[in-house]
């Protein structure tokens, strides 16, 4: 989640800290979110929804299904997790693209799961490759799109191309935390494939664009059997109330959706720019960060640090040379480019 700003504080004794480096939304929630928020509090003596209903019917309204193909999680990690234990057993072969997002990885040896690793190809998740490694004892795919660190996405055609000659009785865990930033007119929405035929299961949050990150809550959709046995293995009570009206209200709140998404889209512009100049290699993102090759990711983010600005180095994601940045607003994008430009002439 990368280091947090209150122990960088005590650390170093700076008054204000730039933390780029979990993808959260600078902007933070919808002033609608929080006032609902702030309203479910006032009733937290009593347990939420446990359906879920308001948000369900939100959501299938969004989305044009059903609320009985939709769960809802503490977070879209938990609804990832429910997934794998629900789809996994001991032996069962798991199929993901890396580098990529590590939840995939733990929850998959977690159960037992005999994990099958596909290279990105140039920093894509290569889907041809993807079908390829799909065999007989294959229980579950589990892909990113846009894909963490890279911020790269595939296609509908490359999706549509894979969905069709997967075997039809393998499941596809389909991650799109960060769809909403993606502006490519070919990006695919998930939820168009869900059928009651196939098991796909869509998974979302409102982490990331709706900026409800502290609150937890996401959900899948899913074909309505799915989203049954998901329930017998949902905790009671999973998806807490505050979280669940904030929820309701930032679905309500377009406008500020659409500042988000503008806020995001021009900064990842100002990132290109900046590595440009410098001469460095990044990644063109469809999610809100962009990951830049700095030589030796460690260093440049301990050194980051000693100005007051968090990054996030991905060694753990296997890529050492490289820094993710999370696109901030302009003032948190100036004092960090300011310290980036410092700790390259310190070499």
């Amino acid at each position: 989640p990368g280091k947090p700003i209150e122990e960088l504080q005590r650390e170093r004794g700076f008054a204000r800290v730039v933390k780029l480096a979990s993808n959260e939304n600078p902007l933070g929630p919808s002033p609608r979110a929080v006032e609902a928020a702030r309203r479910a509090a006032a009733e937290a003596h009593r347990y939420p929804d446990g359906f879920g209903r308001r948000l369900k019917e939100a959501l299938a309204a969004r989305w044009g299904v059903g609320v009985e193909n939709l769960v809802l999680g503490n977070g879209s990690s938990e609804v990832i997790e429910m997934a794998v234990r629900l789809l996994v057993r001991p032996g069962s072969e798991v199929v993901v693209a890396s580098p990529s997002f590590s939840i995939y990885e733990l929850t998959a040896r977690a159960q037992g799961g005999a994990l099958r690793s596909v290279p990105l190809r140039e920093h894509r998740v290569d889907l041809e490759a993807v079908g390829r490694a799909v065999g007989p004892a294959t229980a579950l795919v589990i892909l990113g799109n846009p894909n963490n660190p890279t911020g790269t996405a595939f296609t509908a055609q490359e999706w549509e191309r894979f969905w069709d000659a997967l075997p039809e009785g393998v499941a596809v865990v389909l991650d799109e935390a960060y769809a909403e930033y993606a502006d490519d007119p070919g990006f695919p929405d998930g939820a168009r494939y869900v059928g009651e035929d196939r098991p796909l299961l869509v998974v979302r949050t409102f982490s990331k664009a709706y900026g409800l990150a502290l609150l937890r809550i996401g959900y899948g959709i899913a074909p309505a059997g799915l989203v049954d046995y998901l329930n017998r293995l949902r905790l009671p009570f999973n998806a807490n109330g505050v979280a669940q009206a904030a929820a309701v209200a930032a679905l309500e709140d377009g406008e500020h959706l659409e500042r988000a998404r503008r806020v995001n889209r021009e900064g990842r512009e100002r990132l290109y720019a900046f590595f440009s100049r410098l001469g460095l290699e990044y990644l063109e993102s469809q999610a809100n960060f962009v990951a830049v090759r700095v030589g030796d990711g460690d260093a440049v983010y301990r050194r980051l640090l000693d100005h007051g600005v968090i990054v996030r180095s991905i060694r753990s994601f296997g890529m050492p040379e490289w820094i993710r940045v999370t696109v901030g607003l302009p003032e948190e994008l100036d004092r960090f480019e300011t310290a980036f430009a410092a700790v390259l002439k310190e070499g």
